[in-house]
């Protein structure tokens, strides 16, 4: 079986990030649109369901291995998962571990979705991760969210819902354990502590519908330390909402029987 074909468990899909990050230092980051090292241990960390500072260890226990620049740990051995890893990872190149890494943080509902199967594909046949780096970014937001929602006074006691698949117009549906009722949440990701942010039509109707029980749950900064705003109702609030209209022409096959 060849390494790309493995199904990988949640550890190893952690040390595969630092085994690419470590092999291919700066080039790698430019393959994933990340400025920094920081920014990739935040997105990859938090995108994979882990602590940042997992992603950067493991980078550094593969240093002594790969790294022309760093010595990582050079005075331990190397765990035995990780030589497995190494074993199995080490000879594949640049554009093929990179594709692998990007594909463990895009949602399946992006890569099965049909209006994003041409933009998924030109992401993985180069470097040019506009795309892809965005993607990351709302699911490492997601899973930030999964951490630190109890820290919102409002979902105290709250259980949490994954509603991402569902198409429903927010990601997390939150509610009290007699269900009187729910509250939506929408995560947001950005990159820098202040930026751009937007709402689909769904989402932006729900936020309507819903007022007070419709959250804007955004995580900023990913490129040095995440942090989080929140706001409820954010249609009331001093956010500037401007709409933006798209022509969209879509192509349909038919067939008669």
């Amino acid at each position: 079986m060849k390494a790309a074909e493995k199904s990988l468990g949640k550890r190893e899909k952690q040390i595969l990030c630092g085994l690419f990050l470590s092999k291919y230092d700066r080039e790698g980051l430019r393959f994933l649109g990340f400025n920094s090292f920081v920014e990739a241990f935040n997105t990859l960390g938090y995108g994979l369901g882990a602590q940042p500072a997992s992603i950067k260890n493991y980078r550094d226990e593969m240093d002594p291995y790969l790294s022309v620049k760093r010595k990582g740990w050079h005075q331990r051995p190397i765990r035995s998962h990780c030589m497995r890893m190494l074993e199995d990872y080490q000879d594949m190149g640049l554009e093929d571990m990179g594709r692998l890494v990007k594909r463990l943080l895009l949602p399946q509902s992006v890569l099965q979705s049909e209006q994003h199967v041409g933009k998924v594909l030109r992401t993985f046949e180069g470097p040019d991760s506009t795309f892809a780096r965005r993607l990351m970014t709302g699911r490492a937001a997601e899973e930030y969210f999964l951490h630190h929602y109890e820290s919102v006074p409002d979902f105290t006691g709250m259980a949490v819902t994954d509603t991402t698949q569902w198409g429903c117009g927010f990601d997390f549906k939150m509610a009290t354990a007699d269900d009187d009722g729910f509250s939506a949440v929408e995560v947001k990701g950005m990159n820098r502590r202040s930026g751009q942010i937007q709402l689909t039509e769904l989402e932006h109707a729900m936020a309507e519908v819903l007022t007070d029980r419709f959250y804007l749950f955004v995580v900023r900064n990913f490129e040095e330390k995440p942090f989080h705003s929140v706001f409820k109702n954010p249609l009331s609030h001093d956010l500037p909402f401007l709409r933006i209209e798209r022509t969209e022409t879509r192509v349909l096959w038919q067939a008669s029987l």
